[in-house]
């Protein structure tokens, strides 16, 4: 009786095994799991827009109570907007998205003039 009982053992732990393996992939895959660094990743991304999105609208504002600017920002290069737009001081928010606000409100401003 002991025999019987081994016999389908080692072919359900491999069936087991091949079913765990197929679900991990199929969810990875197409189920739309995700590490936890993906997670993040795609958290911080989303942080950052929203940041972004926040602070424009200020940024423009007081970009456009100086126009007399506007010519030395569209002539400064495409890398130096960002960092003019912070030299005015148009920029409100502090931290590690500070030049990706300036840089926003730097396209932001040359698209509206």
């Amino acid at each position: 009786m002991m025999a019987k009982n081994k016999a389908w053992i080692s072919p359900a732990l491999w069936g087991a095994a091949a079913g765990a393996v197929a679900t991990m992939v199929v969810g990875f895959a197409w189920g739309g799991w995700l590490t936890g660094g993906s997670a993040e990743k795609m958290a911080a991304a989303r942080e950052e827009k929203a940041v972004v999105q926040a602070f424009l609208p200020l940024c423009v504002a007081e970009g456009k109570l100086h126009p007399d600017q506007h010519v030395a920002l569209e002539a400064a290069s495409y890398y130096r907007r960002g960092d003019f737009v912070e030299k005015a001081g148009w920029v409100t928010v502090t931290g590690p998205y500070r030049e990706d606000v300036a840089s926003a409100c730097a396209e932001a401003l040359l698209k509206t003039t």
